[in-house]
């Protein structure tokens, strides 16, 4: 044998890994099939395994093919990296590393840059090569011409074991496909598919960061999925969690027998709330690793854009901490440098490198310049949710009638800060969980006035400047919380009220991406103004959203239980308005009754600051759009 045993793997391949620069780590670390030359045999084919321990004394890689017996590899000199080529096997191979510890332990470990992993409760990494031949050049191309802050963005977040429980990528990428296609929205935004062996934890709790979810298919099977959404014209975001990783005593956790990857100290490694470790983002090979891994899905799978999870307990060095629970940064403060300078690392190698791509912050405080550019001091994040809009709505939502007057400012207080950040108006998993009750549910009184209240707030936000994320179930109204263990509750949207919410849910996607207006100055205070935000008594809210080109729709949303049939409204020109919406629509299963028979028309009499002014009708916890006919 005069072959390198190292697969050809040398110091001056990892530097990069080790100064922090290697934002593609996955192409040298973890399990490769590679061909290498002998001088006696020639071509030799196999797999190079290769992996980051360098507190580690000795570190064997255990498979199905040395019967986990464990072959010795080698350490590249000068570099903390253990490798070893193995001739003969390839894709399916099963493999772990096990590691003897600085702590003298032995510690049996998966692959950090494993692509594949055996289904839960097993855990072996598998080594796998991708064969997918990709058919969504035309979306990507479109991609990057796209500006997003000035497009049409409507989000499904999904949890795709869940949806239809037991359905795998492949069958997700013909029903999955079709309904979102049919529904109108823009993007599909996937609750984390990367490992993870704890079904309940939703993804949130990552073992396997380069390998997707095996209990629903393998890798190409995932990337199949990406493609026929993009090939419907669908985009995909996925959740990205950077903040914490589990403790798995197989997994990430004091990796070679030290803290490897997280803080030793459990003031700055731990999260208590989760009983998880936090990254080490100071660590030149911690930021490698996961900048690379946030690159690796936008690359090797095509995702359009990375929601990053929890981003407030990264920022915070006393997030969730009391009193001497926590380390000050150099300055003093609670800030976690390290941290930001990780996000802004990572939020700008991205942009640079795949056109057209979303960063999105899930970010639940008040910290400043989270999607101002990182030349200006931000953050650099494309978009941020608005937790602050969803928390002041859902409040005002499930309030009677009779008291939301007092609390008129909660759906009208965003607007104070809306062009602070580029905001993403989210109604997500977390609000329809651990016994928040479901959107539906939230509403009080009886079943009209759930259905009809909820129609009359979905029309709200889809119409308000920000752009829309709704979870799974929550647009046909399903009554039970979010479960993983079970499908969402497909048989009610044959019935009253949940059949018509859908049906909104769907016309509402189509009018907002036939509209501009709804969308393209989301970001700018130009493309809104207020009708009348303070008709706290009618509980009613009216405003005018522009587009660049003039164009302008007038909304107006009820949350009474009475109807107004003669509301005095505003308008920016006098003449025929057409009512282009109205939630009270029999075809939502509403009463059909109040409407405006096809149009207003606009008097040219000065109102409230407008030049023109009409009298119309609006329903009872409903809402109307109107737009004018040239």
């Amino acid at each position: 044998m005069t072959y390198d045993l190292s697969g050809g793997l040398t110091g001056w391949d990892l530097e990069g890994f080790h100064n922090g620069g290697d934002t593609e780590c996955w192409r040298r670390l973890g399990a490769h099939e590679v061909t290498i030359l002998d001088d006696e045999r020639g071509e030799i084919h196999g797999t190079r395994f290769a992996v980051w321990a360098p507190n580690a004394r000795e570190v064997r890689v255990n498979g199905d093919f040395n019967w986990w017996t464990g072959d010795p590899m080698h350490l590249v000199p000068g570099s903390g990296v253990w490798a070893l080529f193995v001739e003969g096997i390839g894709t399916g191979t099963l493999y772990k590393y096990n590691i003897l510890g600085a702590d003298g332990q032995w510690h049996e470990k998966v692959d950090p840059v494993g692509f594949f992993c055996e289904q839960a409760p097993a855990n072996s990494s598998i080594v796998y090569t991708s064969k997918y031949e990709w058919a969504d050049a035309a979306w990507l191309e479109k991609r990057a011409n796209t500006q997003p802050h000035r497009s049409p963005l409507s989000i499904y977040e999904v949890h795709l074991g869940s949806w239809r429980r037991g359905k795998t990528y492949l069958e997700l990428a013909d029903e999955l496909v079709e309904y979102v296609q049919w529904q109108g929205y823009t993007h599909v935004e996937l609750m984390p598919v990367s490992e993870h062996p704890f079904e309940p934890s939703w993804g949130y709790q990552v073992t396997g960061y380069f390998a997707p979810e095996s209990r629903l298919g393998r890798p190409d099977e995932f990337r199949y999925l990406v493609d026929k959404l993009h090939q419907a014209g669908i985009g995909v975001i996925l959740d990205w969690v950077p903040g914490h990783f589990p403790k798995d005593d197989w997994a990430l956790g004091r990796f070679d027998g030290t803290a490897l990857y997280e803080h030793a100290d459990p003031r700055q490694g731990e999260h208590k709330d989760w009983g998880t470790y936090i990254f080490n983002y100071g660590r030149n090979e911690v930021k490698s690793f996961l900048v690379s891994n946030a690159l690796y899905w936008c690359q090797e799978f095509h995702i359009d854009g990375l929601r990053v999870d929890a981003v407030a307990s990264m920022l915070y060095l006393d997030y969730s901490r009391k009193d001497g629970e926590w380390v000050p940064n150099k300055y003093g403060g609670r800030e976690n440098l390290e941290a930001i300078d990780f996000l802004r690392y990572v939020n700008r190698h991205l942009y640079e490198r795949v056109p057209g791509v979303m960063m999105i912050a899930e970010e639940s405080t008040a910290f400043g310049g989270v999607t101002a550019p990182v030349d200006a001091g931000g953050l650099g994040f494309g978009f941020k949710w608005n937790m602050g809009w969803m928390n002041d709505s859902l409040r005002y939502l499930a309030l009677e009638p009779i008291y939301r007057q007092y609390h008129h400012n909660e759906m009208t207080f965003a607007m104070v800060y809306a062009y602070s950040e580029n905001f993403i108006l989210p109604i997500s998993h977390d609000e329809v969980v651990h016994g928040k009750g479901s959107m539906i549910n939230k509403v009080p009184q009886d079943a009209w006035r759930q259905f009809a209240t909820l129609r009359a707030f979905y029309s709200f936000m889809w119409a308000f400047p920000g752009k829309q994320l709704l979870f799974m179930g929550c647009e046909f109204g399903q009554r039970p919380e979010f479960n993983e263990e079970v499908s969402l509750e497909w048989w009610v949207t044959d019935l009253w009220g949940h059949h018509g919410l859908q049906q909104l849910i769907k016309d509402l996607n189509e009018l907002y991406r036939a509209h501009p207006a709804l969308w393209e100055l989301d970001s700018d205070p130009a493309g809104f103004r207020w009708i009348n935000a303070d008709d706290s008594g009618g509980n009613t809210y009216s405003w005018v959203r522009s587009d660049s080109e003039g164009h302008q729709i007038a909304a107006v949303v009820n949350f009474s239980s009475e109807p107004w049939t003669s509301y005095p409204i505003g308008l920016p020109k006098a003449g025929a308005w057409k009512e282009i919406f109205n939630s009270d629509s029999g075809l939502y299963d509403g009463t059909d009754t109040y409407g405006n028979l096809g149009q207003i028309i606009a008097e040219p009499e000065p109102w409230g600051g407008f030049p023109a002014h009409a009298t119309i009708v609006v329903p009872p916890l409903g809402a109307v759009f109107f737009e004018p006919v040239d």
